[in-house]
């Protein structure tokens, strides 16, 4: 399987994800997607620009549809890096399998914005990323709350819980 592992961080790809999770978890790519992060340039570069030794890529959802199949047919690791479940889950509904070696789809920070719920420390959900978690829940997809790899956890379902009780 070549996708060693798959992260929602809304920083994309920054100095922690290199440091911390590929030291962790090592790969030889990182396939990074976000419409507006591609659309770019600047911000494209700066985020190539952050990763020395480990090649990098920058798809728009469309593209990382199109190029994801060869990338996972692939004999080497990759890391997949969305800034939102709902671009995840765009990529599963089309028919994109995320399954990989970790078996678990990481969640790093998501910071507060208008229209959030808080559900963990630096993670804030809108109700279309809430949507976006249940729907990969039940493609059979462990999401896991942890910013570094050796910080405690929690799962989508006890954030889920928390939001359906108004403790969030």
């Amino acid at each position: 399987m070549s996708i060693s592992f798959v992260r929602i961080d809304d920083r994309v790809i920054h100095g922690q994800l290199v440091t911390r999770w590929a030291k962790e978890l090592p790969c030889d790519g990182i396939v990074a997607i976000d419409d507006a992060v591609a659309a770019d340039p600047l911000l494209s570069s700066v985020m190539k620009g952050a990763v020395q030794d480990i090649k990098v890529w920058l798809f728009d959802t469309q593209t990382a549809i199109e190029k994801l199949p060869k990338i996972i047919a692939s004999e080497k690791r990759y890391f997949v890096i969305g800034k939102s479940p709902v671009t995840l889950k765009r990529i599963e509904e089309a028919g994109i399998s995320l399954q990989n070696g970790n078996r678990k789809i990481n969640v790093g920070p998501m910071s507060a914005r208008a229209g959030t719920t808080t559900i963990g420390p630096n993670q804030a959900v809108t109700q279309q990323e809430a949507a976006a978690f249940d729907f990969l829940s039940q493609q059979d997809h462990q999401i896991e709350f942890r910013l570094v790899p050796d910080a405690s956890c929690y799962s989508w379902q006890d954030a889920r819980q928390k939001i359906n009780q108004g403790n969030a």
